[in-house]
């Protein structure tokens, strides 16, 4: 009787461990398939937009950029501007566009804001910076997570080098950008 409770404490050790073990690279692939399936319903909402869909919904982020770009302290006052959280939001669920970074093989869904739930999973866009929509004098700021155990995001960010190229698509718009400098910054 004593053998058998310490053969079943041993197995269910072992399967804890396992579990341990497997957690992360599970967990990766989960987020990654939910990742890709969000940006797969952007791509379907698109389809139903028509040109003129597109142009309504630019114009209204850059009217947006502009408010912003008035503001004394567009970081700090950035509430003054309102309906950032609908402003390129046409699934409804929050989701302004997708970046992709070939080099790192990540397509991400890019969200209003930078909030726990948003990092934990996607790309977040900081509120009071401009809205990636490209434009002369705008400077969109974009947020992700490395070394999370459950979601690659920018974990590998660190490969990036001088020249690399990554997009962002908005809306049937896609800007390129190249890696032109990098930085480290510290959390103070």
């Amino acid at each position: 009787m004593k053998n058998n409770k310490i053969g079943i404490l041993l197995v269910l050790m072992l399967f804890v461990g396992v579990c341990g073990l497997l957690y992360p690279s599970v967990s990766q692939y989960w987020n990654s398939k939910t990742q890709t399936r969000a940006v797969e319903n952007y791509r379907e909402i698109l389809e139903s937009l028509k040109p003129e869909d597109y142009e309504a919904y630019i114009q209204e982020a850059r009217s947006y950029n502009t408010a912003l770009s008035e503001l004394s302290a567009p970081l700090v006052d950035y509430r003054k501007v309102k309906g950032y959280n609908s402003i390129l939001n046409i699934s409804g669920n929050g989701i302004m566009g997708y970046i992709s970074i070939p080099k790192l093989g990540v397509e991400l869904p890019l969200y209003h804001g930078i909030s726990a739930e948003v990092l934990n999973i996607a790309c977040g866009h900081l509120e009071g910076t401009s809205l990636p929509v490209g434009g002369e004098s705008t400077h969109c700021v974009i947020s992700a997570h490395r070394g999370l155990p459950h979601a690659k995001l920018f974990t590998e960010l660190d490969k990036m080098e001088l020249g690399d190229t990554f997009t962002i698509t908005i809306l049937d718009r896609v800007l390129t950008y190249q890696v032109d400098q990098i930085k480290t910054i510290t959390p103070d």
